[in-house]
């Protein structure tokens, strides 16, 4: 069986406060292309199909454009709903559309329960684990301490018990949407930490032939069987250096993978470039820049004037201007925004402790901090699913 796997398609999201719905209609068109090209057997989208809870109309058009032009194909499609995506308004009218062939898997409680496609060597069982908040679901789950392994461990359990209950030599494929240890994140990927923890284990997904994960923005190999696709688009200058792109998997008849990867079009080039203003201004060799959406790390030791104005006469599809000043040995770095670049929520709050105090928070102190970041994000959990 040839399955597509894709998904962060983020249906309404900008970039840089640029519309990028014109990018994704193209995305769209490509993958119906390439289902009808490659004779795909199935489609598996894992999770964040838009960029927020409550989507623009535009994006839901598009959406509803993707679906219809899916379902023509006659190719059956599974989609879970992924951090990004209200779980419920996604899944409104799952079970009309399933007639169609598009099969929505939008419940926790129903991550035992396949969609069951059917090939020249038997059958390919496809469990949709929509992402899993854990504390929304730690009570249908039976866990005791909410946290992202013992809910998918749990809900793994479920796919297996499901599976043995088969024909001899059904294969499996599973979609999840989750930070997988191993896995490189991106700028763009909303924070899912839970406890202190972000990641799990790709041995949670023992078990099944292929599982074709979402979440993280980069595609990614962690194991044979466990790959991201990572989004279609760039929504970050952090995923300047990514090679957008599905995966392509052949799905033999004793389980075995083999996987190819499709590459995405690629609406605008991007590129990070740094140095004095004037310095990027005149230098040839950012020539091919020139027509990128461009990132400017700016290193003059005051601050020029006008420097987007001036940026754009060159680059007029910049969007992003940072300032990164030289410094002299032994200048102490006193920008607030790289002194917070690359920390959690958790450290800043430990290091502001740590600054009106004196002496950072102690054990105790860490835990209810924790506990205060993750009630904060558990509610704000609560108030998407109600909108």
């Amino acid at each position: 069986m040839r399955l597509l796997h894709t998904s962060d398609w983020h249906l309404g999201r900008a970039f840089h406060r640029v519309s990028m719905l014109g990018a994704q209609a193209e995305f769209i068109g490509h993958l119906v292309t390439t289902v009808r090209e490659h004779e795909v057997d199935a489609v598996v989208v894992s999770g964040d199909v838009y960029d927020r809870a409550v989507p623009p109309l535009a994006a839901v058009e598009l959406f509803d454009d993707a679906l219809h032009r899916l379902a023509d194909l006659g190719v059956p499609t599974v989609m879970i709903s992924g951090n990004h995506d209200s779980a419920r308004r996604l899944g409104v009218g799952a079970g009309l559309i399933g007639r169609a062939g598009i099969h929505l898997r939008t419940e926790p409680s129903a991550c035992g329960t396949p969609v069951v496609l059917r090939d020249d060597f038997g059958d390919v069982a496809f469990y949709g684990l929509p992402y899993l908040e854990p504390a929304l679901v730690k009570d249908e789950f039976g866990v005791e301490k909410p946290g992202h392994e013992a809910v998918l461990a749990a809900a793994m359990d479920r796919v297996r018990a499901d599976l043995a209950t088969r024909a001899p030599g059904t294969r499996s494929v599973v979609l999840a949407h989750a930070f997988v240890t191993g896995g490189e994140a991106s700028d763009s990927e909303r924070d899912i930490t839970v406890g202190g923890v972000a990641s799990v284990p790709a041995a949670v997904f023992d078990g099944v032939d292929y599982v074709a994960l979402g979440h993280l923005h980069g595609c990614q190999t962690l194991t044979e069987r466990v790959r991201y696709s990572g989004s279609p688009l760039a929504y970050s200058f952090s995923e300047t250096a990514h090679r957008k792109s599905m995966w392509l998997v052949d799905l033999d008849a004793d389980g075995s993978v083999a996987a190819e990867r499709i590459d995405c079009p690629v609406a605008r080039p991007l590129a990070r470039i740094r140095g004095r203003l004037e310095e990027l201004l005149a230098d040839p060799a950012l020539a091919p820049h020139q027509e990128a959406w461009v990132e400017a790390t700016l290193t003059d030791p005051v601050r020029p004037a006008d420097p987007m104005a001036r940026l754009t006469e060159r680059f007029p599809h910049a969007l992003s201007l940072v300032f990164d000043p030289e410094r002299a040995a032994g200048e102490p770095e006193v920008s607030y925004a790289r002194r917070l670049a690359d920390r959690s929520d958790q450290q800043i709050a430990e290091d502001f402790v740590a600054h009106v105090r004196g002496a950072g928070p102690d054990a105790d102190e860490q835990v209810v901090l924790r506990d205060a970041f993750d009630a904060v994000r558990a509610d704000q959990a609560v108030r998407e699913v109600a909108r």
